[in-house]
């Protein structure tokens, strides 16, 4: 993969055998963000557990203090007093059997959270197809699937994120943006940290924090000393 010269400057910076102190690495991200706009950082945190067994799932959500720096659309599935609540607690769009046509004939999909109330599940099950695998599907581990609609909507829009494995199990997360500075995106790192770690399953042997990975959006991986995480 051909890499532009403002990223081929910025990886200079950075020792790729390296395991960086959590601050350092994040002062780091920050100089080695090379783009014009501002990058959104991510942390790439890779698990010694295997997401193919249920007792070794690492799900969940966390409310970062400082949010992510971006504007979240949120989509309720809701009826009755349960949508008018959503409405008046700031979500985007809320509807029942409207929105679920509109996703599966306009192959509509401008929300970037959904949550519904538990007696919605059957309908917004008839989406999974196709909100499963954009990882939309409402879920109640990750607070998704709540009456406590109020709650749910301004802890998404105060920056709650949901963090969960992939096939590789790895969890792939924002925590802010450049412009947050260092002492922003330290509260942010630690608080999604602590909530991976707190998560760690019974069933999990072995080492559970193999690798932490962060990066901005145009720079370089830079590796983060994960015993310095745990200490």
């Amino acid at each position: 993969m051909k890499r532009g010269k403002k990223y081929l400057e910025s990886r200079k910076l950075v020792d790729r055998f390296t395991l960086y102190d959590p601050v350092e690495a994040i002062e780091l991200v920050q100089k080695t963000a090379p783009a014009k706009f501002d990058e959104t950082v991510e942390l790439h945190i890779k698990l010694g557990v295997d997401s193919r067994h249920a007792d070794q799932q690492v799900r969940g959500a966390v409310v970062l203090p400082h949010g992510t720096g971006k504007k979240v659309r949120v989509l309720v599935f809701a009826k009755g007093e349960k949508a008018t609540e959503a409405e008046q607690s700031g979500a985007d769009y809320v509807g029942d059997e409207d929105l679920v046509t509109k996703i599966q004939k306009e192959n509509w999909f401008d929300f970037d959270v959904v949550v519904a109330t538990p007696d919605m599940m059957g309908l917004v099950g008839r989406l999974g197809r196709v909100l499963g695998p954009k990882g939309l599907m409402p879920n109640p581990k990750a607070g998704t699937v709540t009456m406590d609609i109020a709650k749910a909507v301004a802890d998404i829009k105060a920056g709650k994120i949901e963090y969960r494995l992939d096939k590789s199990n790895i969890i792939h997360c924002p925590i802010g943006k450049v412009s947050f500075g260092t002492e922003k995106l330290q509260d942010n790192f630690r608080t999604l940290m602590d909530a991976v770690i707190k998560a760690k399953p019974a069933a999990a042997k072995g080492q559970y924090l193999k690798s932490v990975t962060i990066t901005s959006t145009m720079g370089p991986g830079i590796k983060i000393n994960q015993q310095k995480v745990l200490d």
